[in-house]
């Protein structure tokens, strides 16, 4: 969609997948935790820089996949649409929360391994039987 902001991230996951249904719609939730780092040549160590945590939603079968797929500490790679929300808390003070709404999410294989299984597609999403030739007998 134009003018709408695209983010990758790379993090990783703040707890369990959190599975709840919005109308005939399964939603996935999890926090995504990103801490940059970065080289400090005075001290020629590396340094964490303050954590970001954004709320990712997936629907749909993707939610399904994420559910099915990711754990707690799963360091993951997620490309969506960045939100922000913003209120005011018990306590008086505005808040502002960032959320994706994931498009493509999936291990960070510059992290570990991971095994894939393909999942089986319902039938109305399947592609047509192609139609048989006709023959040019003449």
């Amino acid at each position: 969609m134009p003018n709408e902001t695209m983010v990758t991230l790379q993090g990783w996951l703040g707890g369990d997948v959190q599975v709840r249904q919005a109308g005939d719609s399964v939603v996935a939730s999890f926090r995504l935790a990103c801490t940059p780092r970065r080289f400090r040549r005075s001290t020629q160590e590396w340094a964490d820089g303050p954590t970001q945590w954004y709320t990712v939603n997936a629907w749909r079968a993707l939610g399904d996949h994420c559910a099915r797929s990711l754990r707690r500490a799963d360091p993951v790679v997620v490309h969506g649409r960045l939100n922000a929300h913003t209120y005011v808390n018990k306590a008086g003070h505005e808040v502002t929360v960032f959320e994706v709404e994931a498009d493509v999410v999936g291990h960070d294989l510059t992290r570990g391994v991971s095994q894939f299984t393909k999942a089986a597609r319902p039938a109305a999403e399947s592609a047509p039987e192609p139609a048989p030739e006709a023959s040019n007998a003449a």
